[in-house]
């Protein structure tokens, strides 16, 4: 009797926190990336109080290496964007004409002009659809802001008092759980840590392989787009095509031919295929074990829940579900111990 009111009492609570991160997911972002940056930051700062410098100052070296490189990144990204844009609205009459020459021809195959004249009046009552989407873009840019002051300012609390909450998590789990439940935190922490470093490291060399071979085959902007994809890559699937879409308009417009996509089609491809057989194997080493289906569910519950930063935590949210769901069934099979 005992044993089945100890199941229902950690039913109840496992659904009762279910609901809350249901309840209050618009407000959980800047709480979970700071959560995660602090736990990815802690074991540097341990290495610097190996070197005897003081816990505080720690911590302030590691937020002021990430602000610094987080600013850095930012100079060096924003110029080279600003100087695309300028290029791109140079060539805008270049476009316009490959594009009636090119596609027009094409597009009145299928839809008569007479048919978008007559459109056109109920196509233009959406203007202030556009100006709404333009005015809510701001306010989505101003919610970033928002989110990454946010997110460091937690960060920060957290590595000045991580032992503290460290110690306090494991003096509350009673003697009896304390073995199974150390024994599910470090496990987490292994899987997430493996995660994590096998996913910066793909990221790294997909940036290198997209970027360098973009290049080479003389695409303008190459090097900016592969890295770009290289760092969007952290999201499944969104890396990759925001490369070949990007690189597929950038190679019709600079050289205005279609002939221009094979190219980067074989960038594309051999990047996909040193992503699946060599670096993802070897680097992150399969170990969150999700099916692909498991993975496209995860990827969109999280960006339904948490927007974009809740695409970026799905998979290791997943895999921690995993860990979890191991656990529970060992518990419920073999009983505790």
């Amino acid at each position: 009797m005992r044993q089945i009111t100890n199941q229902t009492l950690y039913i109840f609570l496992i659904t009762t926190a279910i609901l809350l991160v249901y309840l209050l997911a618009p407000i959980l972002t800047p709480f979970l990336l700071g959560s995660l940056l602090a736990y990815l930051s802690a074991p540097l700062v341990k290495r610097l109080e190996k070197w005897h410098v003081p816990h505080i100052l720690s911590v302030a070296i590691i937020l002021f290496t990430f602000i610094a490189t987080l600013g850095i990144l930012l100079l060096l990204i924003i110029p080279t964007i600003h100087t695309q844009i300028l290029a791109l609205i140079e060539a805008a009459p270049k476009i316009q004409l490959w594009f009636e020459t090119n596609v027009l021809p094409k597009f009145q195959e299928f839809i008569s002009l007479n048919d978008i004249e007559r459109n056109l009046p109920s196509t233009l009552k959406n203007a202030g659809w556009l100006f709404g989407t333009v005015l809510s873009s701001g306010y989505t840019m101003l919610e970033w802001l928002v989110n990454i002051v946010l997110t460091i300012i937690v960060t920060a609390y957290l590595l000045r008092d991580w032992d503290t909450i460290l110690a306090g998590i494991k003096r509350a789990i009673p003697d009896s759980a304390r073995p199974t439940m150390l024994s599910f935190m470090n496990e987490c922490l292994s899987v997430l840590g493996a995660f994590f470093r096998g996913q910066l490291l793909v990221m790294l060399a997909l940036g290198c392989i997209y970027g360098i071979g973009l290049t080479l085959i003389g695409l303008r902007a190459g090097l900016l787009i592969g890295l770009l994809g290289g760092l969007l890559s952290i999201v499944p699937f969104l890396g990759s095509t925001f490369v070949v879409v990007t690189s597929c308009i950038m190679a019709l417009v600079q050289f205005g031919d279609w002939h221009a996509l094979t190219s980067v089609f074989i960038v594309f491809l051999i990047g996909q295929a040193l992503e699946g057989y060599v670096l993802t194997p070897y680097l992150v080493g399969g170990r969150l074990g999700l099916h692909p289906v498991a993975v496209i569910f995860a990827v969109m519950a999280g960006g339904t829940l948490f927007g974009f930063f809740g695409i970026l935590l799905a998979l290791p949210a997943a895999a921690v579900f995993m860990v979890f769901a191991r656990f529970a069934r060992q518990q419920y099979t073999f009983g505790p111990g």
